[in-house]
């Protein structure tokens, strides 16, 4: 899959989306919708309705009522993506969140945004790598984790506090790995995608997979 985010949706729009499904890849939208429920079920409608959309994500901040409905907005496409809850940023450590309000460490708070995406009808979380572990032996293995924060062995963690490499993260129980900046922001971007898939081939192997 290629993940569009904010800023390529932004700058391009639906039409990159139609793009990119014709050319025969899977489409992560990583919206990550916050608003009220009928503007976020609005949203999940009109992304639906859009070509390759695999996997689709909202804010779990949001509450029970907008995960709900997204839900249910999910659930009434023809083609319904996957309905991911975003937990805590991976940009998070304990003294952001206590600055924002929230008491406790990241892990905490994860897994408790995790519950309500859970209970609300969700088919998996975006979680740090440092929370997978935890979440998957909370829900087992057919809930979906979603693991932005990748950072190879050596490379820079930038503005993310909360990273791992592919190999510890897939041995946490990961399904998906984001990974960008690693490869976008490599001076040989196809060198460092091979690398990192020669990483995950190898850790895939080791587990039998």
């Amino acid at each position: 899959m290629l993940k569009v985010g904010s800023c390529l949706f932004t700058a391009e729009g639906p039409p990159v989306v139609r793009q990119l499904a014709r050319m025969g890849y899977g489409i992560f939208l990583d919206l990550k919708f916050h608003d009220i429920p009928s503007t976020v079920t609005g949203a999940v409608t009109a992304a639906t309705k859009l070509p390759g959309v695999r996997l689709l994500t909202l804010h779990t901040l949001g509450g029970t009522e907008v995960v709900e409905a997204a839900v249910r907005a999910g659930r009434a496409a023809k083609k319904a993506p996957a309905l991911l809850g975003v937990t805590v940023l991976t940009s998070h450590d304990a003294s952001s969140l206590r600055r924002v309000g929230i008491a406790g460490p990241p892990a905490a708070e994860t897994l408790r945004l995790a519950r309500i995406a859970k209970a609300s009808g969700c088919d998996g979380v975006v979680v740090s790598p440092q929370e997978v572990r935890a979440v998957r032996r909370a829900f087992g293995p057919k809930f979906l984790i979603v693991v932005p924060g990748i950072r190879p062995a050596n490379s820079e963690s930038d503005d993310q506090s909360r990273v791992a490499t592919p190999s510890a993260a897939i041995r946490s129980g990961a399904d998906y790995l984001v990974i960008g900046r690693p490869i976008t922001g490599a001076q040989d971007p196809r060198k460092a995608a091979i690398q990192i898939d020669g990483e995950i081939s190898a850790v895939l192997a080791s587990v039998g997979v």
